[in-house]
């Protein structure tokens, strides 16, 4: 670059060249260091019913996503959802606070931030059975829990969309755990599913029911599986794997479409 411009035709006078290139060169010295590129902001908020292991769950992804170059928030209070500002910068919401209940404010923080852009990620009943008197809220995320037939049983997720980013490569598994059977969303994209045996409800013998979608909510992404029912369950390594995978998706982290 610079032999470039002391061959220019313009700089063949030796003190303009001089001048020229003593600029030049204070102007790279004086530039801001080009550093790392911004970290994406990460909230995790968790609460609600306890026997969904919140706090466990949160400690399995959240120093991960660290280690991933996020700069993570925890937080155990719904509150966090009041600061629109604040909410607005994140890339990311992980919501982990199942049967409980949020106020118009703290729901309209939420929901705001994500129709702006944020992306939001979670999963069972942290995700789809946190607030079930609120419409809007169920309409942002895709689905709402309804039933687990038999309570914690075998059974197996369906791998549907070999070509996804979060499901590539991942294959037929089976989980020890609650089987969910949900009201879903029909313009959910649906990933990965679980066909119900009839065994303890004969009546959905053979219903196929979405174990993981995504979708948008205005401009913000949204991710969602029905696996995670403790922490125990993402010892599995397919549930972890498509977890990881849908939160980054949803942060539009890491080139994942």
């Amino acid at each position: 670059m610079f032999k470039e411009l002391a061959n220019n035709q313009l700089l063949k006078n030796k003190p303009v060249k001089a001048l020229a290139l003593g600029l030049l060169i204070l102007a790279f010295l004086i530039a801001p260091v080009n550093s790392q590129p911004k970290k994406r902001k990460a909230l995790f908020v968790w609460g609600g019913w306890e026997g969904h292991e919140p706090k466990q769950c949160v400690d399995i992804f959240a120093p991960w996503l660290k280690e991933q170059g996020f700069d993570v928030e925890i937080s155990h209070t719904l509150d966090s959802y009041l600061d629109a500002q604040k909410m607005k910068s994140l890339d990311l919401i992980v919501q982990v606070f199942t049967m409980s209940s949020i106020t118009s404010e703290q729901e309209k923080g939420l929901l705001e931030a994500i129709k702006s852009g944020v992306g939001i990620a979670g999963w069972h009943g942290g995700m789809a059975d946190a607030f079930r008197s609120n419409t809007e809220y169920e309409f942002m995320v895709g689905g709402q829990w309804v039933a687990h037939p038999g309570g914690v049983i075998v059974y197996e997720v369906n791998i549907t969309n070999h070509e996804d980013p979060i499901t590539a490569g991942l294959t037929d598994f089976k989980m020890h755990s609650e089987q969910y059977y949900m009201h879903v969303d029909p313009i959910n994209e649906v990933l990965a599913t679980t066909t119900f045996s009839g065994e303890y409800a004969p009546w959905i013998k053979g219903v196929v029911m979405p174990v993981v979608w995504k979708k948008l909510y205005g401009k913000g992404r949204v991710f969602y599986t029905s696996l995670g029912h403790v922490a125990v369950d993402f010892d599995v390594p397919q549930a972890r794997e498509i977890v990881k995978r849908g939160i980054l998706w949803a942060a539009r982290a890491l080139g994942l479409n």
